[in-house]
């Protein structure tokens, strides 16, 4: 059997964000930075609520990167954050034995930057480690557009499965009728789905009648033409 024709499930897969940091950002030309730090923070919320064992690492922080977006570590309070030297996060022990305490050989990656530090751990993942890789192309990102494409044609005829981070959650879930994930997710895309989120959170408040997503009051005054 082709391992890469089981979908990912809740169950089979974990995920490893790799330099997610202030410094490795600004570099990226290959995907809008705040676009890809709403994907990035999306597939971190969609770990959480299908309970996905998550390894977070890091490089110089203190020397030259900067730290982890906040708004990434605010969605695993109290997780450690794997420091490393290497611009491979694989020649890093506490990398290796993170990933094989989870015990599954799908490992889903984000990370900065696609052609470096994504393509070498997927390549010696892969080759030393036994393990599938599935990386998320929109919450990675490259110095430059072909720095990311030819990283992710290289990768993928190495064997590499490339995603999107709505699809990796929308595997997750898979049934609509699973209801302990079904609130968890439609949060996500109400916040982070664009066009998809608006017409979800359109469906729920003019269809459905539901409350408006709002955190307060807000008073509507009715027009008054005027004289």
């Amino acid at each position: 059997m082709n391992p890469k024709l089981d979908v990912l499930t809740p169950h089979n897969s974990q995920l490893i964000f790799i330099d997610h940091q202030p410094q490795m950002a600004f570099g990226v030309q290959s995907i809008d930075r705040q676009v890809l730090k709403n994907n990035t923070v999306a597939l971190a919320k969609a770990a959480k609520a299908f309970n996905i064992p998550t390894v977070i690492t890091t490089v110089e922080t203190q020397a030259f990167s900067g730290h982890t977006y906040p708004e990434l570590l605010d969605v695993f309070p109290g997780q450690k954050v794997l420091e490393r030297s290497s611009m491979n996060s694989w020649d890093d022990q506490k990398v290796r034995d993170a990933l094989k305490a989870n015990g599954r050989k799908k490992v889903i990656v984000a990370g900065l930057w696609t052609e470096v530090c994504n393509n070498s751990f997927a390549l010696c993942a892969m080759a030393e480690g036994d393990y599938e890789i599935y990386m998320v192309a929109d919450a990675s990102g490259g110095t430059s557009k072909e720095a990311h494409d030819y990283a992710m044609q290289r990768m993928i005829q190495a064997g590499v499965v490339p995603v999107t981070w709505q699809q990796v959650m929308l595997e997750w879930q898979r049934d609509w009728a699973h209801r302990e994930t079904y609130d968890a997710v439609m949060a996500i895309v109400r916040e982070h789905s664009g066009a998809y989120g608006m017409g979800v959170d359109y469906a729920y408040t003019m269809v459905h009648k539901a409350a408006e997503r709002t955190t307060g009051e807000h008073e509507v005054l009715a027009p008054v033409p005027a004289r």
